[in-house]
């Protein structure tokens, strides 16, 4: 044990192996060599991180290598250092191709950064979503349409890179849809993959449009086979789909300023028959109020009855006629008609909500 301390001693403590120091410098080479060595070890993490340190440590060595050769005159500080050299423009070279691969075209790119970098969505899982639509960029002059009501198939999603599109419904505006909107999220949700069928919407084009486009089974070959990208899908598509509900829900609107909320469950009501007009409590009670006037003639019909001379109320038996006429302007009144008062007040109408009614019904 004291052995080593004596000999660690005298390493640290004696003078300094060589007898004598050189009295010139070395060159200039020599210094600048050190120099980039200096800044590539000053560089940062990253793509281009990286190409700065090996761009700066590859120069060094090379440096280092000039050098050795015609000052030094040293082979291993020149087999070395020109190892090093090669080593870092190797790793330069495949940084260089891996930003390549990572190329996108300019459509992409814009439409990675706009619509998928704000959640954080991988760029290899981007480009997978990608190679879906075979990385094609679909175009819509002005006025040329996207889709036509009852005749275009639902068999792809396409989403909007530029221009404006406007939908409609049996020459009824709807809403328009905006870039990096789904053109028909609508159709994909409400049509099961193993069933076909058409738009009930047309879609033109306002402008000149841009837009990709996904092949329907290719689409949920995708989705089925990787699970968070259908969860991405999933929260693009609500997303989209409530866009344009919230849009229908401008155009409903009372005539005294009070719009609808579509939230609302008696939004249904109002967008259909007025419940004075086929209220089944109504219907009751003047069903009740007209029978002691039709009771002495039955079998006579209500249009060809003579008011009765003794009646308190002759208008009574007029009473029917209006209500008649007002349910055979339902939908199902072809039904209701040969029933009696009593099936009629039992009965509910179904009639489905229009998108947007060109009549606001009033409250």
């Amino acid at each position: 044990m004291g052995t080593n301390t004596s000999t660690v001693g005298q390493l640290l403590w004696q003078w300094p192996v060589c007898l004598s120091w050189k009295q010139d410098m070395e060159g200039a080479v020599y210094h600048l060599a050190n120099c980039f060595l200096l800044l590539g070890f000053m560089g940062g993490s990253g793509v281009y991180g990286c190409f700065y340190l090996f761009g700066f440590l590859g120069t060094g060595y090379l440096c280092c290598v000039l050098w050795g050769w015609f000052n030094a005159c040293g082979l291993d500080i020149v087999l070395w250092s020109f190892l090093l050299a090669v080593a870092c423009l190797l790793q330069l070279a495949h940084l260089v191709y891996r930003l390549r691969m990572d190329t996108l075209p300019e459509e992409f790119d814009l439409l990675y950064k706009t619509l998928w970098l704000p959640l954080q969505v991988p760029l290899h899982t981007y480009k997978e979503i990608i190679l879906c639509c075979q990385e094609q960029v679909l175009s819509l002059a002005t006025e040329q349409t996207y889709a036509v009501e009852g005749e275009t198939p639902i068999n792809r999603l396409s989403l909007l890179l530029s221009g404006r599109v406007r939908v409609s419904q049996d020459g009824q505006f709807l809403h328009y849809v905006f870039p990096y909107q789904f053109l028909d999220s609508p159709e994909w949700e409400s049509l099961p993959p193993s069933e076909e069928g058409l738009f009930q919407v047309t879609l033109t084009a306002e402008t000149e449009c841009s837009y990709i486009s996904w092949p329907r089974k290719s689409l949920h070959h995708l989705l089925s086979k990787e699970r968070y990208i259908s969860r991405l899908f999933a929260v693009l598509l609500g997303y989209d789909i409530s866009e344009k509900l919230y849009t229908l829900n401008e155009k409903l609107f009372a005539k005294f300023g009070l719009r609808f909320d579509i939230r609302l469950p008696s939004l249904y009501h109002v967008l259909g028959p007025s419940a004075s007009d086929g209220g089944p409590e109504s219907e009751k009670d003047e069903d009740e109020g007209s029978e002691p006037a039709t009771g002495p003639a039955p079998a006579v019909p209500t249009s060809v009855q003579q008011p009765l001379p003794h009646s308190p109320h002759p208008a009574a038996p007029d009473l029917p006629a209006p209500l008649a006429w007002a349910r055979t302007s339902r939908p199902d009144s072809s039904v209701l008609a040969p029933r009696t008062p009593l099936q009629n007040s039992r009965t509910t109408a179904r009639v489905q909500a229009p998108l947007a009614p060109v009549h606001t019904p009033e409250l």
